[in-house]
């Protein structure tokens, strides 16, 4: 499988994450669902991890997948607060764009990497698809009040973790095989860890409730592995942009299987996001 192959292949798997983890944050408290996800996916990883070759495993791959985790836990709790206080419309568009922005910047003025014409003009097409596609009927409604000022800051904050977590992991040496994912697994849990704490009777849920949350970790873990093999066959700028593309995926379930009608915003923008990707795949 080609770089952008695993990167796409990331970005249905996160996506399709997004679509379990929000059908079941209906019946339990997001955090617990999480919190769930990521210990299936832990156990997985460790074990997966363990038996495939890692002839160059050591601190600093460790280091750099535990700060990957970091992000991956503070990104999802900064954006769990952000929507609990501010307008899905606003929040979510401006972490996802931020999550983008931020890698390629890195990538181009601190990395020294420099994509074609046409994967900067894919580039350039993901920022308006993301936030077109994220974006719901009652945004304008949210600029009329205090909660978009009260929620943009802290969606910022989680765009810049998540940021954090596909930098930090694509620094890993790949001779340390899955060992820098498990890393970013354990570190996301003990990041998830005091949300989960601060209110335990929530973290009481059905037994059926607890596997499909691990099934959602299972997807994820999927998601993350195959960011981290994208990751060391194409540039990070390419490969985040890429990824960053699962927001496309709740949108296509809901009107496609949900029944739910996207508006012309988010037709525009699965249109950008069509083309965003064509570009970066030819170039």
């Amino acid at each position: 499988m080609t770089g952008e192959g695993a990167a796409l292949l990331a970005a249905v798997c996160f996506g399709v994450t997004d679509v379990l983890a929000g059908l079941l944050a209906r019946r339990a408290s997001g955090a617990v669902v999480a919190l769930y996800g990521q210990l299936a996916g832990t156990a997985v990883v460790l074990l997966l991890a363990s038996r495939v070759a890692a002839p160059g495993v050591g601190p600093e791959a460790l280091a750099w997948g535990a700060l990957s985790g970091v992000g991956t836990g503070l990104g999802a709790a900064a954006l769990f607060l952000a929507m609990g206080v501010g307008r899905f419309s606003v929040v979510v568009p401006l972490s996802v764009v931020a999550g983008v922005a931020l890698p390629v910047l890195v990538d181009v003025l601190l990395l020294g990497n420099s994509p074609g014409p046409l994967a900067w003009t894919g580039m350039a097409a993901a920022v308006p698809a993301l936030w077109l596609v994220t974006r719901t009927r009652d945004g304008a409604a949210g600029a009329a009040n205090g909660a978009v000022a009260t929620g943009a800051p802290l969606a910022l904050v989680s765009g810049a973790a998540f940021a954090v977590q596909y930098g930090a992991l694509a620094q890993a040496d790949p001779a340390a095989g899955l060992w820098p994912v498990a890393a970013n697994r354990v570190a996301s849990v003990l990041a998830i860890l005091p949300l989960v704490a601060r209110r335990p009777a929530r973290a009481r849920v059905s037994v059926g409730t607890a596997a499909a949350a691990a099934a959602t970790g299972a997807v994820s873990l999927a998601a993350i592995t195959a960011f981290t093999l994208a990751g060391r066959a194409e540039p990070l700028s390419v490969v985040v942009v890429l990824t960053s593309m699962y927001p496309v995926v709740p949108v296509v379930v809901g009107f496609a299987v949900l029944g739910e009608r996207p508006t012309r915003g988010q037709a525009a923008g699965l249109i950008c996001a069509a083309t965003s990707v064509a570009l970066i795949t030819l170039s």
